[in-house]
């Protein structure tokens, strides 16, 4: 835990602190205009994705290019509207009908007013003029024929606010500042309006206004269900249609204790939340959520349009003519607008930046009757926080340890299950949740990972090639750059093997060649042997000692088969020093012969040296014991010698015993061995020859010169190359001579190194 602690704690730290930020954010200590932007695009998005589906009871009755062109340019004579009206109220049998126009002026378009002026002064001589007009009155009076059209009718008209000019008259509010008893609503006002005539207004059952009201960059999110005026507190289109369809006795605001029919939970806030719309048709009030201003949020449905696939359009011109089939009108809310472009009624949403302005008021209609509104639930922060310190939280502390790879995949899998969980919350229970903070908070942990990795890991990496990179392979650098932390030059103790190679005769190679051909001749052997090395067994070429190479396994890199790797390199070195050596010869340069000693035991390795100059390296007596076998192979005529504790560390190889020594500075004698190769690629034949040699090595022990003279000279004479059996036939010569007595230990003694 202290390892960790101490490679992850400053990343912990920092990724804690801006958990801790994006709480800060959340709980608005520390607000951000431009997260709030962000969380308003993912508003947009999640209607974006949400499926349409056509609501078959809320119907746009559109004034649309073909009805401009069939009935002719809008504004139509109040005529055609009562017409229009008859055919909906009358001939459908429609729930309700919502202009989303207004008639803040008479219509004079009949001409009767024209006619009646001129009866009265230049055509008053005219007989029975004035009778006939009288009679004609009903049929020229346009606003008398949509009154009649309208009375006793769910018909619902529209109006707008503007400014402090009052046209029009108003309906009748829905309650008054003093139906409040003294409490006091935040919502919308306005002094000016642009109201219906007074005729017309009072044949409607209602009316309701029609003004969006856009955010500051332009966009319609939400809509105010009442604005007050004066005194009173009027509806929006929407609501005013919806308490025409359900025949509504009253409108009131929704406090604490006021509803008996209101749950715990729908009151649980206390003052005002909600709006209640009594009507016959439940005993239960239709309850409708609102927000800051008396404000719901609009839920929009589709793209807007006849091609929306939210609300069915039907044209104008066919509902005048009788051609929409009934069963598309009948019963339904009807709203009465225009998606005309020159009639000006499109307006930007987070849908559409042409959205249709009389579907903002369907998709409020739909949530009304669906009794479905996305609403931020009142325990929205505990969530979002909750949501915040848990994906903070685990996030800061994992991805720190992980792979890179890993690190992405948790980053991603973390965004797209906030996301899911968002989307599902909003589909299924209708919760508008924030998300940009979580995501942001999401994206700053990894970003700081890898910049973290980039600027600090990478560096340490890079020290780590620096460091090691000349002494060991590219790949164990690799290895060690996954994990640097478990790297350094420190000194340490370890169980390792190391190798030294000298050249034979070197003196002589060097005396024979040019300068040119000498640097060559070093230059390709030193490269060959250290690519066996590094390349092909993974092994740390320590050092070059002039023609010399000092080299080992098990570090910095641990490897458990470190003897094993270096007496194959040793193998593989000696035959790559052949071809090497064919290939000298060919060019007219010395013959090249290596000696190899390899020892494994106890050594100190780190960073070693003075203050002038430091090197990655081995020490101790293993490793001098090392350096003496590679002398020593020149004496016994083998390219390899080795030592007893690596014979014991690499049994696959067959191995064949050299002699007991007592070298230079130490008083135990070691055994000694040569590496034939691998133990089960040996033919039988030299199995055989191993097993008689073995046999000849006891005999000499136990001082029966003239038994080891006569099984060890057929193998001589099999391999007069073979420098061991000469020397051991000269050793038998000499004790027959001279025998060492009674008291002798069968080691050789080497007094130098």
């Amino acid at each position: 835990m202290r390892k960790l602690l101490t490679r992850h704690g400053a990343r912990w730290l920092l990724g804690l602190l801006l958990t801790a930020l994006a709480a800060a954010q959340l709980m608005q200590v520390l607000p951000s205009d431009s997260i709030a932007r962000m969380d308003t695009f993912f508003a947009g998005l999640r209607m974006r994705l949400e499926p349409a589906e056509l609501d078959p009871r809320i119907v746009i009755v559109d004034i649309d290019e073909r009805s401009l062109a069939e009935v002719g340019r809008f504004p139509w004579s109040r005529d055609k509207v009562a017409r229009l009206v008859e055919q909906l109220t009358a001939h459908y049998g429609v729930a309700a009908v919502g202009f989303d126009v207004s008639f803040p002026e008479a219509d004079t378009s009949s001409g009767y007013a024209v006619l009646e002026r001129l009866a009265g002064a230049e055509l008053r001589d005219v007989p029975g003029l004035p009778a006939r007009l009288a009679k004609l009155q009903p049929e020229l009076d346009y606003d008398g024929q949509l009154a009649r059209a309208m009375r006793d009718q769910p018909v619902v008209l529209g109006y707008s606010l503007s400014g402090s000019q009052r046209k029009g008259v108003l309906p009748a509010p829905a309650f008054t500042v003093d139906s409040l008893n003294g409490r006091t609503l935040d919502a919308y006002s306005s002094q000016g309006y642009e109201a219906n005539i007074v005729r017309l207004q009072a044949a409607a059952a209602g009316a309701g206004i029609f003004t969006a009201l856009p955010d500051s960059d332009g966009i319609v999110r939400s809509s105010p269900l009442l604005q007050r005026i004066g005194d009173g507190y009027y509806p929006a289109l929407s609501l005013a249609t919806v308490a025409a369809a359900l025949q509504a006795r009253a409108i009131t605001p929704v406090w604490e204790g006021t509803v008996d029919t209101l749950s715990k939970a729908e009151r649980e806030n206390g003052g005002l939340d909600m709006i209640a719309m009594y009507h016959a048709q439940a005993k239960k009030p239709l309850l409708i959520p609102v927000s800051e201003g008396l404000t719901a949020t609009v839920q929009y449905r589709g793209s807007g349009g006849p091609a929306g696939g939210a609300f069915r359009y039907v044209s104008a011109a066919d509902v005048l003519a009788g051609r929409t089939p009934a069963e598309h009108l009948e019963g339904s809310v009807v709203l009465v607008g225009t998606t005309a472009p020159g009639l000006n009624d499109l307006r930007a949403t987070p849908v559409s930046k042409d959205y249709p302005g009389v579907e903002i008021h369907a998709n409020l209609i739909k949530s009304m009757l669906d009794q479905s509104f996305k609403v931020r639930p009142d325990w929205w922060l505990g969530m979002e926080l909750a949501q915040a310190l848990v994906l903070g939280v685990v996030l800061a502390l994992v991805l720190p340890v992980v792979a890179p790879v890993w690190a992405i995949l948790l980053s991603l899998g973390a965004m797209a299950g906030a996301a899911w969980l968002n989307f599902f919350l909003y589909t299924h229970y209708d919760w508008v949740l924030n998300l940009a903070t979580l995501l942001l908070l999401v994206l700053a942990l990894f970003v700081l990972n890898v910049a973290w990795g980039y600027f600090f890991e990478v560096r340490r990496g890079r020290a780590l090639v620096s460091r090691f990179g000349e002494y060991v392979a590219p790949e164990l650098v690799a290895e060690m750059a996954d994990d640097p932390e478990q790297y350094n030059m420190d000194g340490e103790s370890r169980e390792l093997t190391v190798m030294f190679v000298d050249v034979r005769g070197f003196t002589t190679i060097s005396e024979g060649l040019t300068p040119k051909q000498l640097r060559e001749y070093i230059n390709r052997y030193l490269t060959a042997m250290s690519e066996e090395i590094r390349e092909r067994h993974r092994g740390t070429l320590d050092k070059y000692i002039g023609d010399a190479v000092m080299a080992f396994w098990g570090a910095p890199v641990a490897q458990p088969d470190h003897a094993s790797r270096a007496v194959a390199t040793a193998l593989a070195m000696q035959a790559t020093a052949a071809a090497l050596s064919r290939e000298f010869v060919q060019r007219g340069w010395p013959a090249l012969q290596i000696g190899i000693g390899v020892n494994s035991g106890l050594m100190h390795v780190g960073d070693m040296g003075s203050a002038i100059r430091r090197a990655y390296t081995v020490m101790g007596d293993a490793v001098n014991l090392g350096s003496r076998l590679e002398g020593i192979t020149k004496v016994y005529g083998v390219g390899i010698a080795a030592g007893a504790l690596t014979r014991a560390a690499a049994p696959e190889f067959a191995w064949r015993e050299l002699d007991l020594v007592r070298v230079k500075g130490k008083q135990e004698p070691v055994a000694i061995f040569e590496p034939l190769g691998v133990d089960a690629e040996l033919d039988e034949a030299r199995r055989a020859e191993l097993a008689r040699w073995h046999e000849v090595l006891a005999l000499v022990r136990g001082q029966q010169w003239q038994a080891a003279q006569e099984l060890l000279a057929p193998l001589a004479a099999a391999a007069p190359a073979c420098g061991l059996y000469a020397l051991y036939l000269g050793r038998i010569a000499h004790y027959q001579a001279h025998p060492p007595g009674a008291d002798w230990d069968g080691v050789t003694s080497f007094d130098s190194k």
